[in-house]
């Protein structure tokens, strides 16, 4: 007999599984990869044939450490013309614990002893010593300074100010405020005063100045008399008489100026006598002494 087939029993078919693509996961950046340092100076040894910054002939470090001549690399930020400090160099100050840190505080607190305030380092009592001043009578400034200075009262309790400085010492004296401005002198400004004062101070100075320069030539220079000049003088060698046609050596002259032959003798001798101490190459000219 054939078997009747039951109902046939469907396996669900398994499903290809489709993986969700996940989330890309965060990554965190430290500080130094969100703030770089900035670029380190570039050196020679970085300097490639065609860059930016390529130097014929002599290249120095300085030349790549002047922002004048440094020139920017494409598609990179601008380095630092200055020459810092390594990586592991930290700025500011080092700041080491000297308290021995937590073990120490648990195991004992560290207080602070109690300092005994001196009499003389405590705030003064200006209320009582102003008010003891006035039953006493003495109420201008002057003698409630000496007062408050002659009894020295203290407070018995710590000043609670912020800032503990008492008032400056000043002499004995002394008043506050600016003094009054002096009135304007007008009638010595119509008149001009300041300008007839000025032009008699100039014209001191420059007396005193050309006083000053002839007292320095008097000392600095020395005045030749006609005695020194003749003594320097050097006489005059007799010079050959000039060549003369015979026609004319026994000619006697038709033009003379002197009356007699007796003045001019006199007048050539004067003239002789003055040639050491005249200007000119015949002697004729102006006297060479300075008076």
């Amino acid at each position: 007999m054939e078997k009747k087939k039951g109902p046939v029993e469907r396996v669900p078919k398994e499903r290809p599984r489709v993986e969700m693509p996940r989330p890309p996961r965060r990554i965190r950046r430290s500080a130094s990869q969100i703030c770089p340092p900035p670029r380190r100076p570039m050196t020679l040894a970085e300097l490639t044939p065609g860059c930016e910054n390529e130097r014929l002939g002599v290249a120095r470090d300085s030349m790549l450490q002047n922002p004048r001549i440094a020139k920017p690399e494409v598609g990179k930020p601008r380095r630092s013309c200055y020459t810092l400090p390594g990586y592991d160099f930290n700025y500011g100050l080092y700041l080491r614990g000297l308290d021995g840190g937590v073990p120490e505080a648990i195991g004992g607190w560290a207080c602070a002893p109690v300092r005994v305030v001196p009499a003389k380092e405590k705030p003064r009592d200006y209320e009582a010593s102003n008010a003891r001043g006035v039953i006493a009578g003495f109420v201008r400034p002057l003698e409630q300074r000496l007062y408050n200075r002659e009894k020295d009262l203290r407070l018995h309790r710590d000043d609670e100010r912020r800032f503990k400085t008492g008032p400056p010492p000043v002499p004995p004296g002394v008043t506050y405020g600016r003094p009054a401005r002096p009135s304007t002198p007008f009638f010595d400004l119509l008149q001009h005063k300041y300008k007839e004062n000025w032009m008699e101070e100039q014209r001191a100075l420059i007396k005193a100045e050309k006083a000053e320069k002839q007292q320095k030539k008097r000392r600095g220079r020395t005045y030749d008399t006609r005695t020194t000049i003749l003594r320097r003088y050097q006489f005059p060698m007799d010079r050959d008489p000039l060549w003369t046609m015979t026609l004319f050596q026994k000619v006697s002259p038709h033009l003379s100026t002197f009356e007699d032959q007796a003045s001019r003798l006199r007048s050539m001798t004067a003239f002789r006598s003055e040639v050491p101490v005249r200007i000119g190459p015949l002697g004729q000219g102006l006297y060479t002494t300075g008076w």
